[in-house]
């Protein structure tokens, strides 16, 4: 009896260890490089292979990063207004 309740064990235990392996394996998606490739003259093939969806992308993650740089570069000029500004008052 004690023999049965053991290998049914075993074998539950591996059913839910197999079970929850495939859940992992399924739910791995497999990207290309998210490397921002911009369009120029050199690249100019790799940039046409994207599909119309990664060029949407890329250039969604190019604007994206351009804008960061921008909002990085207005605070820099406030901040270096605001030590201009009050060395004249002063």
């Amino acid at each position: 009896m004690l023999f049965k309740l053991m290998i049914i064990f075993i074998f539950i235990v591996i059913f839910f260890y197999l079970k929850n392996s495939l859940k992992v394996n399924r739910k791995k998606k497999v990207f290309k490089a998210n490397k921002l490739i911009t369009l120029n003259k050199k690249n100019l093939y790799k940039w046409m292979n994207l599909t119309k969806t990664e060029r949407y992308n890329q250039s969604k993650q190019e604007s994206i990063a351009y804008l960061n740089k921008r909002k990085v570069l207005l605070e820099e000029i406030r901040e270096e207004y605001k030590k201009i500004s009050k060395r004249k008052s002063r």
